[in-house]
């Protein structure tokens, strides 16, 4: 099979990918057909894995009482988060929006089955939490893709895991690795939100790099 040849005009539009794929908080309330969401799934397990084992599950999480218990986690846990900080960086903290799960029409959460026998533990004897790292490279996959397609995702860090695995009731050996909320953003920017709001500028990639 011959591979494909990506021109410059190409190579231009992914640099315009990675910069506008946002982490998306505010969003409309337009369903997205299920079709969508699951061609966004097939795309994610595109990505590489160790020992190609790939340990990523992934949960749609439709049920409304499920939602409102993850959404309790996120209060409880983004309270928590608050008393971490004073004065005016807490000012700024309170007053940012760090979850889209009132508005998303669709809440994926993304696990990392630490138990599969797939893969028979190639490349994971002294690095076992690869199979984190790859369940990871499969969410940023359908980050990329949603993009592609018009769709937002917002990623929810700030919730209780272990609240998350009971709430959903999937196995105990799953570790959660991204609460995802889906849907069609309100707005587009190029500038990350925590940018605009003056929490954290990018970091030059150069002071980030070393050379031994």
């Amino acid at each position: 099979m011959t591979p494909p040849v990506f021109d410059r005009a190409f190579q231009k539009q992914f640099i315009d990918l990675l910069l506008w794929r946002r982490d998306v908080r505010r969003f409309r309330t337009d369903p997205i057909p299920r079709d969508d969401i699951d061609g966004l799934i097939r795309e994610a397990c595109l990505a590489p894995s160790v020992g190609n084992c790939q340990p990523w599950r992934f949960v749609k999480v439709n049920d409304p009482d499920r939602r409102k218990a993850i959404r309790d986690s996120f209060e409880r846990a983004n309270q928590q988060a608050l008393n971490d900080y004073h004065g005016e960086r807490a000012r700024l903290y309170a007053s940012l929006k760090l979850q889209g799960m009132d508005q998303a029409p669709v809440q994926l959460a993304v696990f990392a089955d630490e138990e599969t026998e797939a893969g028979m533990g190639l490349g994971r004897k002294t690095m076992p939490e690869m199979l984190d790292y790859s369940a990871v490279a499969a969410v940023q996959l359908l980050w990329l893709a949603a993009r592609v397609k018009g769709i937002g995702v917002g990623w929810v860090s700030i919730l209780e895991p272990e609240t998350v695995l009971k709430t959903l009731e999937v196995p105990s050996h799953w570790r959660l690795i991204a609460y995802l909320c889906i849907g069609y953003p309100e707005e587009d920017h190029v500038v990350p939100e925590l940018v605009r709001e003056g929490w954290q500028d990018r970091i030059n990639p150069a002071d980030l790099t070393l050379e031994r």
